[in-house]
């Protein structure tokens, strides 16, 4: 193994493992992170739970396996694009902002995601053990393609702060 391929496992595991955390945090917690979901502003409070935990749970396991590195890392971007404009962009940059936390966290993560999309997940992955042709899933999900995903996990973070968030009208679920 190569130092970039233990660089990648690394990375993949220390955010996979924040994803997941996160994501079975708020399984635990329906109601009350329903609930706050609601407070902030957003439409439709328990389907973005639902949508929050899925979320944060599947990309944590395929980041850990490396299995679609870069639809997973898109994931990531999403979620921390709609945390960033729904919650920490206002405080500031410093996360030890309080009472609410700043945004310093969430770029730390998106940024990590964005790294792996793009550099591809290393050859300690579902991906690169997956032919595709004459090359691996690794492969040909890296570069350009990440790239294309960490636009794509922007954008569909942008869609649903434009679909479900409106802060002027809480009415918790």
């Amino acid at each position: 193994m190569e130092a970039y391929d233990f660089v990648s496992l690394l990375l993949r595991f220390a955010l996979g493992g924040v994803m997941l955390a996160h994501g079975v945090k708020h399984a635990r917690g329906k109601e009350k992170t329903s609930r706050w979901f609601g407070s902030i502003g957003f439409k439709s409070a328990t389907m973005q739970w639902f949508a929050s935990t899925a979320t944060e749970i599947g990309v944590g396991v395929l980041l850990i396996s490396g299995f679609l590195t870069t639809a997973a890392a898109a994931g990531v971007i999403g979620v921390m694009t709609v945390a960033f404009f729904s919650v920490h962009r206002s405080v500031g940059f410093w996360i030890t902002a309080r009472p609410d936390e700043g945004w310093e966290y969430v770029m730390v993560l998106t940024a990590v995601a964005a790294a792996l999309a793009i550099a591809g997940p290393g050859q300690a992955s579902i991906d690169d053990l997956i032919s595709v042709g004459e090359t691996t899933l690794a492969l040909t999900l890296d570069g350009w393609v990440g790239a294309a995903g960490v636009a794509a996990g922007f954008a569909a973070g942008l869609l649903q702060m434009a679909v479900f968030f409106r802060p002027g009208d809480v009415t918790p679920e």
